[in-house]
């Protein structure tokens, strides 16, 4: 099954707000033309394994490029986003229009609970389980509301880095029950849940260097990994693992604080099934 990514062409894109402390700095800074540049690299890229879809961008809604954050999807479900932050909240109604019309289930949250969809919620590819971070932007009792909804296992991690304020940014689910992540961006309990359900030999733990270039914020396609920048080291232990690293520069959207997870949502979400022990 070829995988199917749902992206937003950067028309609108720029750095308007504050939100995170990427964006600290950076308001009206970005470059539309080299923004423009690094986003065809990047759907050029992954187009070349995968499917991207296309969703237009509308005014008013400059982060609308980062579409992981509309929802999360598993099967023909979509579990639309909420978002904390008033700024974000009027790409809700775009994105609930084009799931409805790509003829999606669309089903909501309380609207009392943030939740910023495959931002925070990623699906674990070695086994039937939801990871689903917590301390920032969605809300806690997103938990029990998604396992719910769901029927599916959720695994909650704090987040105790304001640099990481959504799960994507600091941990990448890999083909093969591989999880790529920055453990400093966690609580000691989360670290030790992390530790419980993923054994040692597929763990991929990445220094402060490449976590701050976002390189778990990735997009696995099969054995491709598409990500901003990683350091050779990093880019080795994956290789090691049997994963084709590419880096595409996305630096202009780095300054809103997103990089190739952020830019991406896979449509075709399936339920995870428990991957071969690691030797």
């Amino acid at each position: 099954m070829t995988d199917r990514y749902l992206m937003c062409a950067p028309d609108n894109f720029d750095v308007s707000y504050v939100i995170n402390p990427w964006m600290q700095g950076n308001v009206a800074a970005s470059c539309n033309d080299l923004a423009w540049r690094q986003w065809d690299a990047l759907a050029d890229a992954i187009a070349g394994v995968a499917s991207v879809e296309r969703i237009a961008g509308q005014p008013g809604v400059p982060d609308m490029v980062f579409t992981a954050n509309a929802g999360l999807v598993l099967q023909n479900t979509v579990v639309l986003s909420h978002f904390r932050h008033a700024e974000r909240q009027p790409e809700e109604a775009h994105f609930e229009k084009w799931f409805q019309e790509q003829g999606f289930d669309v089903v909501k949250l309380a609207p009392e609970l943030a939740f910023e969809g495959a931002g925070d919620a990623l699906l674990d590819r070695g086994q039937p389980l939801l990871w689903m971070g917590y301390g920032h932007r969605t809300s806690i009792e997103c938990a029990a509301a998604l396992a719910a909804l769901l029927d599916i296992e959720v695994e909650p991690l704090r987040l105790i880095d304001e640099r990481f304020y959504h799960l994507d940014t600091c941990l990448c689910p890999l083909v093969g029950g591989y999880l790529m992540y920055y453990p400093q961006a966690f609580d000691d309990a989360s670290r030790a849940r992390i530790a419980a359900r993923v054994p040692a030999a597929r763990r991929i733990e990445v220094a402060e260097a490449d976590a701050l270039a976002f390189a778990c914020n990735a997009v696995n396609s099969g054995r491709h990994v598409f990500l901003n920048r990683a350091s050779p080291a990093l880019a080795r232990n994956l290789a090691a693992r049997g994963f084709q690293v590419r880096q595409t520069p996305l630096g202009e959207f780095m300054k809103a604080g997103g990089a190739a997870k952020c830019l991406t949502l896979k449509l075709n979400e399936a339920r995870g099934t428990k991957a071969r022990a690691a030797a």
